[in-house]
């Protein structure tokens, strides 16, 4: 029994299924478009041809006939019709057949018995000089005759001659037969140079294609070679470009892993002494309380420096664009709330603080930790007793501590991932905080910058777009 699935599935095959011309190559469809091209101009050139050719023709044998009817006419004025025929002399060439219409109707010929073509009202109309001179054409057991009618004198008689149109025929007929030969010839040219077209022109592609599936298997990302100065040259360059951010990226990711295994590694191996000896003093003598608790406080610290770490990581590997809606945040509100965190940690330091309202479109969680980062930076460095001054003065944020400051060498390179200077080689810290600072604020359209502090410390200076008041107030 089939089931529903079945049945749509094959009932909609037709619509999921790609268009016929994206399954065929780029080469077949350049020599099929070619072709098709090439096809329709020799169709429009033929038919214009064929047509201009029979109507010049049927033209020339109009203005043939009327003259000859007119020398005929005028040449039976000098006669008199006798037996109601009219004199064979009069047709003027062997393929011409002549009347005299009355405008009753009735017809005189050279030879009543040969016949000829139906005469009708065109040609009595002009006997009876109603029009100046009729022509049209008549067929008569399949023959087609041109039939012209001029007026006889003044007599109410009309002479009419009629010619077959069979040699003219004939010549059309050989020349739509030439046309066609030498349109079947122009087609399979185009077809050849359609072929050799897509053949030559799809060389580069071939190639490009070829080194792009090169990289694809082996993970080589050195640059394409690119020539000249082409739509293919631009498209080389642009995955040029792509594998220079493609490498990029990876070397990144390399030099994160590898700093974060390092960082990673001096915490992992003090936690597990800590704990070997832990587990050496459970199953011996056993530790005093105070050294025991030296040892918990210590484990303790290690694996909050260990989330801390991980925590930065996972904030460093957000790559993501801020969202274009988000809410406003009073960069004054954020600040206070990172003092109150960072007094906390730094509870013999004295904290200046001085904020005004500046609203900025963002988000509060990461602009919080931003700023927590850069109280901490403060807070590690400053001396006992030493005072951190914070000042958001028009969208410009100053943290200064009275620490030993930041040697200018070690400045450009202080927001830099897991970079540490050698004197802070032996502090706690896992490199990565002013590197937070650094992106979040970046996603948040800003700067931030190291300078020397009035008091002798370091300054770091944040510049965040927005306003003093919120927007719609």
């Amino acid at each position: 029994m089939s089931t529903p699935a079945t049945g749509m599935g094959s009932g909609s095959s037709g619509v999921d299924e790609p268009r016929w011309h994206y399954r065929r190559s780029l080469a077949s469809r350049v020599i099929l478009l070619t072709t098709m091209a090439v096809c329709c101009a020799v169709a429009l050139v033929a038919l214009g041809a064929y047509v201009t050719v029979k109507m010049s023709l049927e033209t020339s044998l109009d203005n043939s006939l009327l003259e000859r009817a007119h020398r005929a006419s005028d040449s039976l004025q000098l006669v008199q019709l006798t037996n109601r025929r009219v004199p064979s002399w009069a047709t003027g060439a062997a393929d011409v057949k002549i009347f005299v219409v009355q405008d009753d109707g009735h017809a005189f010929t050279t030879d009543p018995t040969t016949g000829g073509p139906p005469l009708g009202a065109p040609e009595v109309a002009v006997a009876q000089g109603r029009s100046s001179q009729s022509v049209r054409t008549v067929t008569v057991a399949d023959q087609q005759y041109r039939v012209v009618a001029v007026p006889y004198g003044d007599t109410g008689y009309a002479v009419v001659l009629a010619q077959n149109m069979a040699p003219q025929q004939r010549v059309l007929q050989k020349l739509g037969a030439v046309m066609l030969l030498f349109g079947l010839a122009g087609v399979v040219g185009a077809a050849a140079a359609g072929w050799t077209v897509a053949r030559n022109g799809l060389r580069p592609v071939r190639r490009l294609t070829r080194n792009v599936e090169r990289i694809a298997r082996t993970e080589d990302l050195h640059p394409l070679p690119v020539e000249g100065d082409d739509e293919i040259a631009r498209l080389a360059t642009a995955f040029n470009e792509m594998l220079a951010a493609l490498s990029a990226s990876r070397d990144r990711q390399r030099r994160l892993v590898v700093d974060a295994g390092h960082e990673l590694r001096t915490p992992l191996t003090s936690l597990r002494t800590n704990l070997d000896l832990l587990l050496q003093a459970d199953a011996g003598d056993g530790l005093d309380a105070t050294a025991r608790a030296e040892l918990l406080d210590d484990v303790r610290a290690q694996i909050e420096e260990m989330s801390n770490l991980v925590g930065d990581l996972v904030e460093l590997t957000r790559d993501e664009p801020l969202p274009p809606v988000v809410e406003q945040v009073d960069l004054a509100e954020v600040v206070e709330a990172a003092v109150v965190r960072a007094r906390r940690r730094g509870s013999s330091l004295t904290f200046e603080v001085e904020t005004e309202p500046w609203w900025v479109v963002g988000e509060s969680a990461s602009l919080e930790r931003a700023v927590t980062n850069l109280l901490d930076n403060a807070v590690k460095w400053s001396p006992p007793n030493g005072t951190v001054r914070i000042r958001l003065n028009h969208g410009t944020l100053t943290v200064e501590d009275e620490g030993p400051g930041i040697a200018p060498g070690d400045r450009e390179h202080v927001f830099e991932r897991f970079y540490r200077s050698q004197e802070s080689r032996s502090m706690p810290g896992s490199g990565l905080g002013l590197s937070i600072v650094r992106q979040v604020v970046e996603r948040h359209s800003g700067n931030v910058r190291v300078d020397e502090s009035d008091h002798g410390g370091t300054r770091m200076v944040v510049q965040v777009p927005g306003a003093p008041l919120l927007a719609g107030t």
